[in-house]
This record gives structure tokens, C-alpha cells and sequence, in this order.
């Protein structure tokens, strides 16, 4: 699986579904949904019936990167 770009990281909407953020992360399929289920994926999971959403914010800043806009209006 293909990580994602800066850029691309920068223009993800406020939650990703699990797999977006298992590869931001470089985290195959497998293991990203072996983690959720543990409750041990590095990122809070938001489980929405079946699906599991990550928040992006919390996303980057594992990652270390600001937000496009960095925090301005």
C-alpha cells in the first residue's frame, strides 16, 4: 500500500477511515484492523457502527504535521 504525500495528508477532511489512516501511517490492511480490534491502533478510533474513523488531527499530529492551515482562521 502507497503512503500518502504531505499534500495529500494536508487536504484529508476532519475523520479518515481506518484503511486512509493505516496508510498514512505505512500500515497494511491486516495489521490496521488487527490494531483497531485490540484497541491499540497508535490513533483514537471513532467507531460508527461497523466503521472505525479517525480523527485527522490527531492523525497528523502522531505524524508531525501541521495542518494546512496551521491553526489559522
Amino acid at each position: 500500500m502507497k503512503g500518502l504525500t504531505l499534500a495529500e495528508l494536508q487536504q484529508l477532511p476532519a475523520t479518515v477511515d481506518l484503511l486512509t489512516a493505516a496508510r498514512a501511517l505505512g500500515l497494511g490492511r491486516t495489521k490496521a484492523y488487527e490494531l483497531a480490534k485490540k484497541g491499540e491502533f497508535p490513533c483514537r478510533i471513532i467507531r460508527v457502527g461497523v466503521a472505525y474513523l479517525v480523527p485527522t488531527a490527531e492523525l497528523l499530529k502522531l505524524l508531525g504535521v501541521e495542518s494546512q492551515s496551521g491553526g489559522k482562521p
